[in-house]
C-alpha cells in the first residue's frame, strides 16, 4: 500500500512539474515571439529573423508530450494491475468522471500540440523567398502561445485527475484485499 502511495506522489510530482515547465515555456515563447516590426520586406519577398520562441516552443512540446505519456501510462498500468489481482472475471463499470477526464485530457492535448507545433514552426528563421508557407512570411498572432498554455494546464489538470482517481482506487482495493486476507487468516 505504501508503494502505491509513493508511486502516486512521484507520478503527480513528475506530471505536474512537466506541466508547469510546459506552461512557463509557452508564456516565454509568447514574450519572445517575432513581432511585426521585425519583418523586412523587399518587394513581395519578406524576411523574418529567428526567435527564441522556437526553442521555448520545442521545450513546451517535449514537456507536454512526456507529461501526457507518463500520466496515461500510470493510469493504464494501475488499471490493468488492479484487474489482474481481481479473482472474479466481472468487469466493473467505469465511472463517467474517468471517461470525461480522459476525453478532456486527450482533446486538449491534441489541440495544444497542434497550436504549439504550428506556432513553433512559424518561429523559425524565414529567409527572402523561403517563408513558412508558399514563400510568404507568417507571424504567430498575439495570444496563440498563451492559449496553448491554457490548453496545457487543462491537459495536465485532467491527466492528474485521472492519475489520482485511478491510483486512489487501486489503493482502496489493495487496502480492502489486505484487510480481507487478515480476516481469513484469523478465521
Amino acid at each position: 500500500m505504501e508503494k502505491l502511495q509513493y508511486g502516486l506522489v512521484l507520478t503527480v510530482s513528475v506530471v505536474a512539474s512537466l506541466g508547469v515547465v510546459s506552461f512557463v515555456s509557452c508564456i516565454a515563447a509568447e514574450i519572445k515571439r517575432t513581432r511585426e516590426d521585425e519583418i523586412k520586406l523587399v518587394g513581395r519577398l519578406c524576411k523574418l529573423p529567428g526567435s527564441h520562441a522556437f526553442g521555448f516552443g520545442i521545450a513546451a512540446l517535449i514537456c507536454l508530450i512526456v507529461a501526457q505519456v507518463v500520466g496515461n501510462l500510470v493510469v493504464i498500468c494501475s488499471h490493468f494491475c488492479s484487474r489482474e489481482k481481481k479473482s472474479s472475471g466481472s468487469k466493473a463499470k467505469q465511472p463517467m468522471i474517468l471517461i470525461a477526464l480522459l476525453f478532456i485530457s486527450w482533446m486538449s492535448f491534441v489541440m495544444a500540440v497542434t497550436l504549439i507545433s504550428t506556432a513553433t514552426s512559424m518561429s523559425r528563421k524565414q529567409s527572402y523567398g523561403e517563408g513558412w508557407l508558399d514563400g510568404e512570411c507568417y507571424l504567430v498572432k498575439q495570444g496563440i502561445y498563451i492559449g496553448s498554455g491554457i490548453l496545457v494546464l487543462i491537459t495536465v489538470g485532467s491527466t492528474l485527475g485521472l492519475v489520482i482517481i485511478t491510483m486512489r482506487k487501486s489503493q482502496v482495493e489493495e487496502g480492502f484485499k489486505g484487510e480481507q486476507s487478515k480476516l481469513n487468516t484469523k478465521l
